[in-house]
């Protein structure tokens, strides 16, 4: 059984990483197709659960009902689940991107109706599409378990930071372009995006405050909590956050606390947590955001009457 609050080396699980996160990706995609669109994209987003990534309840495209498509981190399998109890189960281990896409979608198309998806992977480095995917087919089963672990233990975290804010706020997405857990607070206010991409145009309309964590990548190879603002003011690079392992990372533009950091703390969760209400703290300060909201973001939870 992994540690409760597991070291997540890069480079030690970055192929078994890869294959997971395109594999997160099909469930996305058949998210982003036929769930009703929300503001900032959030039909496209996935739930980390006890199980493992899923989709929420979606309509089957043969009017049948809803079915969900789950990747079981415990049992190493994809599930596609209808809501009048039929199950389909495909094996994760030893098998290619591209074998398991295909079976999912076949598996969907069976229970619930065909959905047709874009096949190009998002926000990756790697563009095979996932359903010509066969280079990545490393799913080391132990690996996944420290992962899971891993990203449980963040997750708690973010949900423990949004519970109290008494402004809109999304649940604990986990992200499948960026393979990564995240929360986003919002002040109620617009906002420009930073670009006319797809993606940035449609979910970064909004001022928000985002506290997330990711499990690395190429571009930053170790698991990490973040913070950003958008917009970012001048002057939000200059904080002092808690713990003092918390950093600025210019390349990045966000607020980096470093996984490894977590664990080595006596108190990894209340580390994790004072990093990420120190970010949303100072972002609510610089950012001019309603004091009362700010407040609200410090850990009182609203009374239960």
């Amino acid at each position: 059984m992994p540690l409760v609050w597991p070291p997540l080396p890069y480079e030690a699980w970055s192929a078994t990483r890869d294959t997971l996160h395109a594999h997160t990706q099909v469930l996305g995609k058949v998210a982003a197709a036929l769930a009703p669109p929300e503001p900032q994209l959030l039909h496209a987003a996935l739930r980390l659960t006890s199980r493992g990534w899923e989709t929420m309840p979606l309509p089957a495209p043969d009017a049948s009902g809803a079915f969900n498509v789950a990747l079981d981190l415990r049992h190493h399998e994809a599930v596609v689940e209808h809501s009048d109890g039929r199950v389909k189960r495909i094996a994760l281990p030893d098998r290619s991107v591209g074998e398991v896409t295909r079976e999912v979608l076949a598996a969907i198309r069976s229970l619930a109706g065909a959905v047709e998806i874009n096949m190009t992977p998002q926000e990756t480095a790697w563009k095979t599409p996932l359903d010509e995917d066969h280079e990545d087919a490393t799913y080391s089963t132990s690996q996944v378990a420290v992962y899971f672990a891993a990203a449980t233990r963040a997750s708690l975290v973010l949900a423990e930071l949004r519970a109290p804010y008494r402004g809109r706020s999304t649940p604990v997405n986990a992200w499948w372009g960026g393979f990564d857990l995240a929360v986003s607070l919002f002040s109620g206010l617009p906002a420009d995006p930073p670009s006319q991409d797809f993606i940035m145009r449609n979910s970064m309309n909004a001022q928000e405050v985002a506290v997330g964590w990711w499990p690395g990548d190429a571009r930053y190879p170790k698991a990490a909590f973040y913070a950003y603002a958008h917009p970012a003011p001048a002057g939000f690079a200059d904080a002092t956050l808690s713990p003092p392992a918390a950093r600025w990372d210019a390349a990045l533009g966000e607020y980096i606390l470093d996984w490894d950091d977590v664990c080595a703390s006596p108190e990894p969760h209340a580390d994790a947590l004072a990093f990420a209400r120190s970010a949303v703290r100072h972002a609510c300060l610089v950012c001019g955001w309603d004091s009362s909201l700010a407040a609200s973001a410090e850990g009182a939870a609203p009374p239960i009457v």
